[in-house]
């Protein structure tokens, strides 16, 4: 049911990431724009490469299209009045881009150098360079770990309030975090829901006060101190949670909540190892851009997505991201081409 942007996890780099290494497996491939990710930022980004006849390569991993291809719904993407099935809406973006001359390659990235131009990037034992680069790698949900969430992701299991809230409505759910970014969600799925249970795992949030004092006003919003989620339960969609007692004092003992919906909401990771500290970072770990533009700090590599955006992370505006990015790479080959 998410609607969120590209967020496949291409995996850390190896030591040395940023360092020419000779790989096995023939001569480089060249390309004028090689595209890191295969989600909406990285997509949208080809497409608008390929019609500008830059002929782009894009490296999107081994499960290309990202967390839209595990999603069930999506509703608020503009143009699809109807809703559009997550797989469905990647496969559409992917075959615009194949239409005018995006060449995709299913494989996840090893390592870059960005130390020189052209730029190399290894997958698979290949080499790719490239005279111009786009980084839209997106950023992972953290979960909780189990198996029983894994099973429910899109069953009532998801990472993303403003994406999903709208399906619960008349329900009670859980938003399970103790920062800025869970309360958000809670309050915002008092639209929605009937009740909003709040569960963090410590008796102290690490939001701010004005953020916990608002949840604690709010006559949707039950907070549950010192328990943490063990199981969700559930055989085709979220029935319930099993909670476990954490207080130091405490019996450890388990309890069951009844919930239609599961929104985890403790952190996301930007998927940047593979880039093995090339590109500077903010101190989440988004990587940094230039004022008003997608230009990183190294000329002629461009950012998109997810991998810089921790405020919005919708599948629409890695689009547009994305469409930034082309724009962006495209006038800056011009212009080295006529320099």
């Amino acid at each position: 049911m998410t609607e969120k942007g590209f967020s496949i996890d291409f995996g850390a780099a190896p030591t040395g990431a940023t360092a020419a290494e000779p790989v096995k497996g023939g001569p480089a491939t060249h390309s004028a724009l090689v595209i890191l990710g295969s989600g909406p930022a990285g997509l949208t980004a080809a497409i608008y490469a390929a019609r500008a006849e830059l002929a782009p390569t894009v490296i999107g991993g081994y499960a290309p299209g990202g967390q839209l291809m595990l999603t069930s719904e999506v509703e608020n993407f503009p143009g699809f009045p109807e809703g559009i099935q997550g797989p469905d809406l990647m496969t559409k973006m992917r075959a615009q881009a194949e239409r005018f001359g995006a060449v995709m390659v299913d494989q996840d990235v090893e390592r870059v150098d960005l130390t020189a131009r052209p730029f190399r990037v290894w997958s698979a034992g290949r080499e790719f360079t490239a005279d111009a680069l786009i980084v839209a790698t997106g950023a992972s949900a953290i979960w909780l770990g189990l198996e029983s969430e894994t099973r429910l992701r899109g069953r009532g299991v998801s990472s993303c309030a403003t994406c999903d809230g709208f399906f619960f409505k008349g329900q009670e759910v859980a938003v399970i975090g103790g920062g800025d970014t869970a309360l958000e969600e809670a309050l915002f799925l008092t639209r929605f829901a009937t009740t909003v249970h709040l569960v963090h795992r410590r008796d102290t949030f690490r939001a701010s006060k004005i953020m916990v004092a608002r949840a604690e006003a709010h006559p949707k919003i039950t907070i549950h101190r010192n328990r943490e989620v063990v199981e969700v339960l559930g055989e085709k969609a979220t029935e319930a949670l099993v909670l476990r007692d954490t207080s130091p004092s405490g019996s450890q003992a388990t309890e069951r909540l009844a919930v239609g919906g599961l929104f985890v909401a403790i952190g996301h990771r930007p998927n940047t190892a593979l880039l093995g500290g090339a590109l500077p970072v903010d101190e989440a770990g988004y990587l940094r851009l230039e004022s008003g533009t997608s230009a990183s700090a190294i000329e002629g590599v461009f950012v998109a997505g997810d991998v810089h955006d921790h405020r919005y992370r919708q599948a629409v505006t890695a689009a547009g991201d994305g469409c930034r990015a082309a724009l962006d790479a495209e006038r800056w080959l011009s212009e080295q081409a006529s320099a």
